[in-house]
């Protein structure tokens, strides 16, 4: 088993928490660390299980009352009405960590369990593995840049990049050795999740039309979402395309990641950008395996720069810094593409770079942004595939990719 950075939140959080959730994508491990953190003397209840579904969708309250102790109840979206009959258990019995539950959806954007639990529940995200756990290191990447220091790290061998990124951060995916097995997984973890999660969410008239929107996501993905575009494309008007994707965003496969913006700073442009949570899913959406990433440095751009947003969420999951994570462009056409703020309103500059080098250009929507926010501006960082960690301003650094988690 993988170390999970998150755990020691989640144990923190049940002692003085009523209800503790995780939520994230189906297969990132959200049960097996459930498991591991209530122990064998919890009760565990998985509506994935048939008789556990029934009896919970038939009778939620006398499901919840015939619990005793920490009771972990696992997929909890696919009977939403249990948690109003949690509500009342805990409001009876106010003891800290009554129930562990876990949804393979985005627990706070469900209506019912947003109302039933509010002010009694605390949610963590459990995204697939981070290269931090897969190497079981904890990385100080956040802390580091927020501080102004330019991260130390190791460097990869040739092609190591593109057989990273293919490989994502799911549990299943990442054991499997075959790099034909794991295209396999793949294609059947989408067509799953697309057939069987999707209606415990929400009704949808267009859900044949999904594992194609999938696919033409990742198409796009570290891009522009024009939703107008994408519907042309599938026959669906605006709103209907925006509905569906919002379902993709509530099961944690996809992310529009909104438009950084300051006062100081005028003309910017406020669309979201699109990206995957995982970089080995959103690649063989797109048919790609590392030897088509090797050569072909045009794909495996938007891979990469989707590869560093997935590993910054996971990072920011478990990071003792509380961060957002943006993207920014202007109007005259300068771009970074990620912006992440604090709640102290610091800001640090990230930009992507596939290939094995840097040139002095790519700071220049850096330097812009550091003119403007003064003091407020942490570090500029650009993370490319190459060897040395190199200044080329006070406070603007070309790092090695691999220094997010080495």
């Amino acid at each position: 088993m993988f170390p999970r950075f998150i755990e020691a939140s989640i144990r923190d959080a049940l002692r003085d928490t009523r209800v503790v959730a995780i939520a994230g994508p189906r297969q990132s491990g959200k049960s097996t660390l459930a498991r591991s953190i209530a122990g064998k003397s919890a009760t565990y209840l998985s509506l994935d299980e048939a008789v556990n579904l029934k009896a919970a969708a038939d009778d939620p309250t006398g499901f919840v009352r015939r619990t005793r102790g920490l009771t972990v109840i696992d997929e909890i979206q696919r009977v939403p009405e249990l948690m109003l009959a949690i509500k009342l258990a805990v409001d009876e019995d106010p003891t800290p960590g009554r129930f562990l539950i876990t949804g393979s959806a985005d627990i706070r954007t469900l209506p019912t369990i947003q109302d039933s639990l509010a002010g009694r529940i605390q949610v963590f995200e459990l995204l697939p593995l981070s290269r931090d756990e897969i190497s079981g290191r904890r990385s100080s990447f956040i802390a580091d840049v927020f501080e102004g220091r330019a991260p130390e790290g190791g460097a990869l061998e040739p092609t190591e990049l593109q057989r990273i990124v293919a490989m994502g951060g799911f549990p299943e995916a990442v054991a499997r050795t075959s790099r034909g097995r794991r295209l396999d997984w793949f294609e059947a973890y989408a067509a799953a999740l697309i057939e069987q999660d999707v209606a415990d969410i929400a009704n949808l008239d267009r859900r044949r039309d999904m594992p194609r929107l999938v696919e033409l996501l990742a198409q796009h993905c570290s891009e522009m979402v024009n939703l107008t575009q994408l519907g042309a494309q599938l026959g669906m008007d605006r709103k209907t395309v925006d509905r569906h994707v919002g379902v993709l965003e509530q099961m944690f496969l996809v992310r529009r990641v909104r438009p950084w913006f300051r006062n100081e700073l005028k003309r910017l442009v406020r669309a979201p950008k699109l990206h995957f949570f995982d970089a080995g899913l959103a690649a063989a959406m797109r048919k790609l395996n590392p030897e088509a990433l090797g050569p072909d440095r045009v794909s495996l751009g938007p891979i990469v720069e989707t590869f560093v947003f997935s590993e910054l969420s996971k990072q920011a999951t478990w990071s003792g810094e509380r961060i957002s994570i943006h993207h920014y462009r202007d109007h005259d056409g300068a771009e970074i593409d990620f912006i992440l703020e604090n709640w102290g309103r610091k800001v640090v500059a990230i930009e992507v770079k596939s290939g094995s080098t840097v040139r002095p250009e790519a700071f220049a929507p850096m330097r812009k942004l550091s003119s403007a926010l003064r003091d407020k501006f942490a570090l500029g960082v650009v993370l490319y595939d190459g060897r040395h960690r190199l200044q080329y301003a006070d406070r603007l650094w070309a790092i090695p990719i691999a220094s997010l988690w080495a």
